[in-house]
Parts: C-alpha cells; sequence; structure tokens
C-alpha cells in the first residue's frame, strides 16, 4: 500500500486510480482518495458539474479525505456497482461508501419507486478515530456558469437542520446530511458546514466544506441531489408520534430507516441483476465485473449504450494525441453493438432487447441516402457539435478538452458490419425480427452493396484521408453474410438474394488479393498500404470470415505478436493499433498500447489454437498478463502506456466487452481441449 500524505494543493490522481458507479441514467468516477471527480446530472451527456480530473483546480470536485497520512483500499461490494474506499492508518479506519441509487422495483400490488437522482456518500469509522474533511464544490456547466450558494431550513429532515442551496442559471443542486450512530452507547456526530471560497483556483461560486472527527461507531451521510418536482404523494411515511405531513415520492423525510434502505435496495438491484449471468467459465470475476460495468454504461430510458462515461481523457499525457480524447458520453454502433454481443454472451437479453428497439427507431429515419450515422445521442439525436473547452486544463495539461464529437459524420463503413452482426445475434438469442424490422435490415444491407466499394476512414477515424481499409472491407463482408444468414435461417423474403451473393464473393476475392501482401506475407491495414501492419486485421477469424488455422491468417497474427522492433506491434504482451511512425493517420504523436487489440490477439491466438495447441498457452498467457493491468477494481481504460500507466477514456465499454469475448471463448476452447 502507497502512503497518502495530504497536500494543501492536491495534485490529478491517475486515470486508472478510480471506480465508477451509476444508476443507468449517469455515472461518477470516485477516486481512490476519496474525491469525485466526474459526474455529470442528470444524464450522461449531460453538463459536468464535478470535472476535476480535466482541471485540478476548477473542474468541481466533491472530496472527503482524511486531514493525516493515511493508507488506501477500494473496492465493490460484492456484486454490485456500490463502491467502498477506506482510509487506514494506525489511529484508525473509515469507510466511505459511494452509490447512486437505483429505486425498488414493482411487485405485486406496490407501485414503483422514482429513481432519485441523488449521489450518496456514506461515511463511517470503524476504528478508531480519522480525522476527515469534507469539501463540495460544483462547477456548473463544465466550469463556466457561476452559481450561489445558500443555507436553507431543510424540511425533509427529522433535526430541524439547515441544507445548502447551489443554484446556477441552469441546474440547482442540495447538499443534505444526515448524521446517526451504528453501534450502542455511541451519539450522533454534530456536523457543521462553512462556506468554501476557491475563486483563487477559477470557481466562479462558493462551495462548502466541513471538517469531520468522527469516532468508532459515528457515521454522516452526505446526499446531493436535484431538488424534486411534486408529483405523486407518499403518505406511508409514520413516526412514533403519529402521521407526518405528505410529502411527494421523490422528496422523502430522511430517517435512518430509509436512508439504509436505499443502500440495501440498491445491493440487492445489482446483486440480482448479476445473478442472472449464465457464465460459467474461468475468470469468472472478472468477466462479471466487466458486465457489471458495461450494466453501468447502459442508458435506461431509451435502451442506447454509452462508449464511455468520461470526455477528453488523453491517449497520451501532453501529447498532441488528445485529439482523439472526445468526448464519449453517446452511443456508438460500432461500440454499442459489440457491447450486445457480449450482453447475449452472459445471457443478458432484456439489454439485447432494448439496445434492438433504439437501433430500429434509428433505421426508420435513416439518412436520405440510406446510410446510417456512426454514433447517435443516447437519446436517439443526431447532432453532436464538437465544442473546444478552452479554458479547462485538461488531465495532466493534456489539452484540448472537448464535448460534443465532430466525428459523428464520418464515412466509417466497418459500422454497418457491427451492427448487422449484432443484429443477426440479437434475433438468434434475444427477440426474432418482425417482418417490418427486416423491411428495414434489407435497405441496410442494399445499401452495402452498393456502397462497398467506397474508400473510409474506418475504425480508428483518421484524420486524414480515405483508403480503402481493410478492417472495413471485413465487415461489410459481415454485413452482407449476416444478411444471408438471416434470410436463409428464418426463410425471409430476399429479392436482391442473387446480387447479395455476388457482392459477399467478390468482396472476399478482393480482400484475399489487394490486402494480402505477398511479400511480407500478412494482410495490410489498407489497399494502399499493405506494407502496414493494423492489428484490426485480428477480427477476421472472431467474425468467421476466416478460420484461425488459416495459413494467411496464422502468417499475419505471427507477425503481429512480434515486437515493433522486429517488425510487430506487441510489446510486453500488449498490442499496439499500428505503427504510428509508418501509417499516416493526421495525428501524428505518440500512443499507448490499446486494450481491446491485446484482448482480439488473444482471441485471435484462441480461434488458431482450436488447430495448433501450442498457441493456447500463449493465449492464456497473454490474458493472464492483461488481467493484471485492470485497475485495483477490475476496470479498464482505453489504453496502456509501455510504462504500465493507464490511458484514455475510462471505463472503455470496448475493452471490458472484447475482455468477456476473449474470456468466454478462451474458457470454451480449453475446455472442450481437455475432453478432446
Amino acid at each position: 500500500m502507497n502512503l497518502y500524505e495530504p497536500k494543501p494543493e492536491r495534485d490529478y490522481a491517475a486515470i486508472s486510480d478510480h471506480g465508477l458507479i451509476g444508476n443507468l441514467h449517469t455515472a461518477a468516477l470516485i477516486s481512490i482518495d476519496g474525491s469525485v471527480e466526474s459526474y455529470c446530472v442528470p444524464d450522461f451527456d449531460s453538463p459536468s458539474v464535478f470535472a476535476r480530473i480535466l482541471d485540478k483546480d476548477k473542474g468541481g470536485h466533491f472530496s472527503i479525505t482524511p486531514t493525516v497520512p493515511f493508507n488506501t483500499k477500494q473496492s465493490y461490494l460484492p456484486s454490485s456497482n456500490v463502491l467502498q474506499t477506506k482510509f487506514m492508518n494506525e489511529k484508525g479506519v473509515v469507510s466511505v461508501t459511494d452509490f447512486l441509487p437505483r429505486p425498488k422495483e414493482a411487485s405485486g400490488l406496490s407501485a414503483p419507486k422514482p429513481l432519485l437522482h441523488w449521489l450518496i456518500r456514506r461515511v463511517e469509522v470503524i476504528r478508531g478515530t480519522v480525522p476527515l474533511r469534507m469539501e463540495c464544490a460544483p462547477a456548473f456547466n463544465y466550469a463556466r456558469d457561476s452559481h450561489t450558494t445558500t443555507f436553507v431550513h431543510d424540511s425533509s429532515s427529522l433535526k430541524g437542520q439547515d441544507k445548502v442551496v447551489f443554484d446556477s442559471q441552469s441546474l440547482k443542486l442540495e447538499l443534505r446530511y444526515f448524521a446517526e450512530c451504528t453501534i450502542d452507547n455511541a451519539c450522533a456526530p454534530n456536523i457543521h458546514l462553512e462556506l468554501l471560497d476557491l475563486a483563487r483556483k477559477g470557481h466562479k461560486g462558493l462551495g462548502v466544506s466541513s471538517d469531520l472527527s468522527l469516532v468508532e461507531g459515528q457515521c454522516v451521510w452526505f446526499i446531493l441531489r436535484t431538488p424534486p418536482a411534486d408529483i405523486l404523494v407518499d403518505r406511508e411515511t409514520i413516526v412514533a408520534n403519529g402521521t407526518l405531513p405528505p410529502r411527494s415520492l421523490d422528496d422523502p423525510f430522511i430517517s435512518k430507516d430509509f436512508i439504509n434502505g436505499l443502500l440495501h435496495t440498491t445491493m440487492r438491484y445489482w446483486v440480482t441483476w448479476i445473478r442472472h449471468s449464465s457464465y460459467s467459465g474461468s475468470w469468472k470475476e472478472a468477466v462479471h465485473r466487466s458486465a457489471l460495468a458495461l450494466k453501468l454504461l447502459i442508458y435506461e430510458p431509451t435502451g442506447a449504450v454509452v462508449a464511455s462515461p468520461t470526455f477528453s481523457l488523453p491517449e497520451y499525457i501532453g501529447g498532441t494525441r488528445n485529439w482523439h480524447g472526445r468526448d464519449y458520453r453517446a452511443s456508438w454502433i460500432r461500440d454499442s453493438s459489440f457491447t450486445l454481443y457480449a450482453l447475449l454472451r452472459l445471457g443478458f437479453t432484456e439489454e439485447a432487447n432494448a439496445y434492438m428497439d433504439f437501433i430500429f427507431e434509428r433505421l426508420r429515419h435513416k439518412n436520405p441516402d440510406g446510410s446510417i450515422q456512426i454514433m447517435y445521442t443516447i437519446h436517439g439525436g443526431k447532432e453532436l457539435e464538437e465544442i473546444e473547452l478552452t479554458h479547462l486544463d485538461g488531465h495532466k495539461g493534456s489539452k484540448p478538452v472537448r464535448i460534443g464529437n465532430g466525428a459523428a459524420d464520418h464515412l466509417q463503413l466497418d459500422i454497418y458490419g457491427e451492427l448487422m452482426d449484432s443484429i443477426y445475434l440479437g434475433q438468434k438469442f434475444g427477440r426474432p425480427l418482425g417482418y417490418d424490422d427486416w423491411v428495414l435490415v434489407r435497405e441496410l444491407v442494399d445499401y452495402v452493396v452498393a456502397n462497398y466499394q467506397q474508400p473510409d476512414l474506418s475504425i480508428w477515424e483518421v484524420r486524414n484521408k480515405k483508403r480503402n481499409f481493410t478492417y472495413s472491407k471485413i465487415m461489410l463482408w459481415v454485413a452482407i453474410d449476416r444478411g444471408l444468414r438471416l434470410a436463409d435461417k428464418r426463410s425471409l423474403p430476399c429479392p436482391r438474394r442473387n446480387e447479395w451473393y455476388t457482392a459477399r464473393d467478390n468482396l472476399y476475392e478482393e480482400i484475399m488479393q489487394k490486402a494480402w501482401n505477398s511479400e511480407l506475407k500478412h494482410f495490410g491495414q489498407s489497399y494502399e498500404e499493405t506494407h502496414v501492419l493494423d492489428s484490426a486485421v485480428l477480427i477476421m477469424p472472431l467474425v468467421f470470415f476466416m478460420q484461425g488455422s488459416d495459413p494467411r491468417f496464422v502468417s499475419t497474427l505471427k507477425q503481429i505478436l512480434k515486437t515493433p522492433e522486429r517488425g510487430g506491434l506487441t510489446s510486453n504482451n500488449l498490442v499496439f493499433r499500428y505503427d504510428v511512425h509508418k501509417s499516416d493517420d493526421g495525428v501524428g504523436g505518440e500512443e499507448g498500447t490499446f486494450c481491446l487489440c491485446t484482448l482480439w490477439a488473444v482471441e485471435a491466438l484462441t480461434r488458431a489454437g482450436q488447430y495448433d495447441k501450442k498457441m493456447l498457452p500463449q493465449a492464456v498467457a497473454m490474458f493472464e498478463d492483461f488481467l493484471q493491468y485492470l485497475n485495483h477494481v477490475g476496470l479498464c481504460t482505453e489504453e496502456v502506456s509501455e510504462a504500465g500507466e493507464g490511458l484514455g477514456n475510462a471505463v472503455q465499454g470496448f475493452t471490458h466487452v472484447t475482455l468477456i469475448s476473449a474470456a468466454y471463448n478462451l474458457s470454451r476452447t480449453l475446455m472442450h481441449s481437455k475432453i478432446a
């Protein structure tokens, strides 16, 4: 354990030194030293109120941290997304439990409870005493808006105390607290809040702070919420001396039973959900943590899946490649389709069906030329205007900081393959296609057949010029192939069946002729640059384009697994996307190894290992090595630097998807090889 020394000026916490909590509407990053570093209210893509991870001075934070040297441990409560951080030293132990509550689901005759847009932080001294300081300093609208801070009477409290109201032009927040004792012969602590002026750091409104001197058995809950609207009335709240005045369901009285019940209900929600997993293979703990992380990325009202709950975190600290550190709080067709695959593999069909509903609604409103966007807002919108926030420092000085995403109108033809694969799997393991939806699918395949020869910007979103990227061509083949499979297996009408067959076969031959470098014996990144290796081509056997035993694929895989010094893309069992010095992507600079590429390599070795058993131990070793780069709570970033530091947006859904897929297929292959 590392000893943390509190300092007057706190520096940035590493990207990987965070846990994630959420409520299927939004999510919050909590640092290992007890600070809320990223939080947008009320939705994933709402403006931030805390963004300390992007500007340590004025980004906004909600911290609960010891004022004396301490060690720290952070973990999830079992089978949940409730996060617990412990601060320890010789004189005491303090536990901080963080969660965004989930409502109690309807059962029998009882009506469902509303979702409370609350961020709850429970502080309890387990042993001895540890002095703490709480600071709540919101910075509204990405730290662009000013706000007022006032103390007002808290009518929801039975103890006659005040609450703090932060009021900006676009959003109002309230900070409340509830103090209690958890053991006999202990008294509830007295909490004193005072104003906190951080104007010298660039804050545009006052925060509040409290110095806490708690002892064993004392507990305080801090509740940050958006003020409620008057809706249905809850008349069930009773106290010993009679019935309290009625209050709306989203503005209940705060009592010991109620607040502890929220924690219990939230825990039960997550535990019940993960128990529905059908996974029984190896590395179950890592797979289930990845599943819980993916669940946090789902926007419940529409079924959309965000690529990541964060925005503008750098791929290379201080480098030019923060160009790629865009806003990932949107629903990418590519990432979401792979997420669907992973959840279906684990038996979570409800989420798959919800995403299919979201997708087919987008297909009903295609672009005039029959195309679809590579991403949509979580509400289904097409506009994702990219704005640079020049006033924010960027993580560790890595600028620029951006919101929105200017790549929304990029031509990335590979998305049609990922989408068609997810539709195929969705109707196979989830809800079958209806005729009207099949017509939409048919139109999608017709678009692919008409446009498969076009160059594009592909999966890596290069900035300079369109090319005939091998990965995109493979996924276009997948799109046509899955359309044909659907038509055949479901006996669905397909007037242009022969054209689809011809296009699929022609495209396959074209890839084998134009993407293959006969001199270097590997598939190239594009038809134009076959000398450039790209780990994206590892997708070939994963989507059944080619058998893992095919000599051309095995030769490509072996070349990728060589070190960069020997012409490959693998360093310390971690895989780069491509050599940025050989491939001109219009960005420049350096980048780390890509986690999803490493996991694709694991699965590629697994597929090849079905025929060459010597490759299976290599796949296991590579996967076990990768698991060491998960952070302390089992979460993945987008990249890992050569020094082992997590980079890019966190938590990255695509990485957790490929982890589940790699574990699933490797475990199954190992089991079958033992049986054989």
